[in-house]
């Protein structure tokens, strides 16, 4: 069974920063890719960054050049670093992990519970 756990959200003013975690873990996994996607209120579900077998970083146009995503060496602990952050960026932050586990190795997306990301003055 996998599991993915993410942390890291709060309130902060437009222009601040935070750093989201999100950790997938169990028995005899394989990371493949993880990322974000957000969804604001009566929006929905958009993606925001992804970082491919360790590697290789995308991210969405309206978050380049401003969030940052990265990964342990152990490849199962995903950031995102958020910086001048704007009210746009108000949502709930969901992490995903595509993980190869038993019994069928074969690439499945698994998702974290959600974190709230708040941007105001």
């Amino acid at each position: 069974q996998v599991h993915v756990v993410e942390s890291g959200g709060g309130l902060v003013q437009p222009g601040g920063s935070l750093r989201l975690s999100c950790t997938a873990s169990g028995s005899d996994i394989s990371v493949y890719q993880m990322g974000w996607y957000r969804q604001a209120p009566g929006s929905q579900r958009d993606w925001v960054a992804t970082i491919t077998r360790g590697v290789a970083k995308s991210y969405t146009d309206s978050v380049k050049d401003r969030f940052t995503i990265s990964i342990s060496d152990a490849l199962n602990t995903a950031y995102l670093q958020m910086d001048n952050l704007t009210l746009n960026d108000t949502a709930v932050y969901y992490c995903f992990a595509n993980v190869r586990a038993p019994p069928a190795y074969s690439l499945t997306y698994y998702w974290g519970q959600g974190t709230q990301v708040t941007v105001s003055s």
